[in-house]
């Protein structure tokens, strides 16, 4: 059986990402954090098994920004062009690539997360999150549309 690879690149293509598989969650953020790396009022998430992402091209070039020494996310970028590229969440073993890179990725949201944080509602009828869907590692504790 072959299974789906797919590739993603910062915006000037210097580093280069193999992707293996499905994504395990596809998701709006809507986090302060996110916001603030991406410049944008909420992040098209694609989650995947750390194992299945790889950097093909161009590991010299990313450099990491964790917010806090002991932050869960480890925000990667590419030092020549400033695009965003991936977030390692090492606690969960879970590797997040921003949807909109990822090459024929359709992007099919399940859920928002850190709803409560919102600058734009988006009233859609996905389940809206505390913090994160349980299965994930949040509370799973809901909020009101």
């Amino acid at each position: 059986m072959n299974e789906i690879i797919r590739t993603s690149s910062c915006i000037c293509g210097a580093v280069q990402l193999s992707l293996t598989g499905e994504p395990v969650v596809m998701a709006y953020c809507h986090c302060e954090s996110c916001r603030g790396w991406l410049g944008a009022p909420v992040h098209a998430s694609s989650l995947w098994p750390a194992r299945n992402v790889r950097v093909q091209r161009g590991a010299d070039l990313l450099e990491t920004f964790k917010r806090t020494e002991g932050s869960g996310s480890h925000r990667k970028f590419c030092r020549l062009c400033g695009a965003p590229v991936l977030i390692d969440h090492p606690a969960n073993g879970m590797t997040d690539v921003p949807a909109g890179s990822v090459a024929e990725l359709v992007f099919k949201p399940r859920l928002h997360s850190h709803y409560p944080e919102r600058v734009l509602a988006i009233r859609d009828g996905l389940p809206k999150y505390k913090d994160f869907d349980p299965d994930l590692g949040g509370t799973g504790e809901m909020v009101p549309e």
